[in-house]
């Protein structure tokens, strides 16, 4: 099997700092990890190549201190990375962020199945895994919990639901994301951590995949962070001791006058 991965290096500390002229993550000088839910993704990779046999090959967007999360992914199992980083990525939201990932996957062109985090801790918008499987026209299964099988260019999973799960089949190729119930990732190993340093990165760039400047980055993100704040904390309320037939009568009325 030829198996993607694609993984984001996020911010490891609870002090985020954002560009105040354009409203995105200063990332420069901040202590970086591999986003915790694609730790999962890669270990849900290496226990399908173990089983299936294949190749892994793991894909990041970003600055170029992005090779060390590549690295990491080298250390703890996987064959091949790639680091899309050019300016012109700067900025992108979701939807441009899944079309330049979607161009160097089609780049790479033979594989079986893309796996994502089910979310980035620094948005948490679960979107840019669906959004790739959209631009390349695959098959998609989000929050996977379980794969059942893969079997004559068919794969089976379990999708997590809050009342239980539902049990998917999608034609190969395709793209799932995964939540942490699925494994437990693995540590890299000293013999991974030497691999890491010699390992081969390869850097494509937007010319490279053959994007317009006007498709990628902040230039093509339908949506911008128009205004980032703390929401004022209210403490309101009031105090009712009646019986339960003129309580019931309040809510009821406050909640009348909530709804005009």
């Amino acid at each position: 099997m030829n198996l993607i991965v694609c993984i984001k290096q996020v911010p490891d500390t609870n002090e985020i700092k954002i560009n105040p002229e354009n409203n995105t993550l200063i990332r420069e000088g901040v202590e970086s990890i591999i986003n915790p839910f694609d730790l999962y993704a890669i270990e849900e990779a290496l226990r399908l190549k173990e089983k299936y046999d294949g190749k892994i090959t793991a894909v990041s967007m970003g600055p170029p201190q992005v090779e060390t999360a590549l690295r990491e992914a080298i250390a703890i199992g996987v064959d091949e990375i790639i680091l899309l980083t050019d300016r012109r990525f700067a900025g992108a939201d979701t939807w441009a962020t899944s079309l330049t990932l979607a161009s160097a996957i089609s780049k790479i062109g033979d594989f079986d199945l893309i796996l994502f985090g089910q979310q980035a801790i620094d948005g948490d918008t679960a979107q840019v895994g669906p959004g790739v499987a959209t631009h390349l026209n695959i098959p998609q299964a989000c929050f996977i919990r379980q794969i059942e099988s893969i079997d004559n260019n068919r794969i089976t999973v379990q999708r997590l639901m809050e009342d239980g799960f539902d049990r998917l089949e999608l034609s190969l190729p395709a793209a799932i994301t995964v939540v942490k119930d699925i494994n437990t990732p693995r540590l890299p190993s000293l013999r991974g951590k030497r691999n890491a340093k010699n390992a081969e990165l390869k850097i494509w760039d937007a010319d490279f995949l053959g994007l317009d400047e006007n498709d990628i980055g902040l230039n093509g993100s339908p949506t911008q962070v128009v205004k980032i704040f703390s929401p004022e904390i209210r403490k309101q309320g009031e105090k009712y001791e009646l019986p339960a037939e003129e309580l019931a009568e309040i809510f009821c009325r406050k909640m009348k006058e909530l709804g005009k």
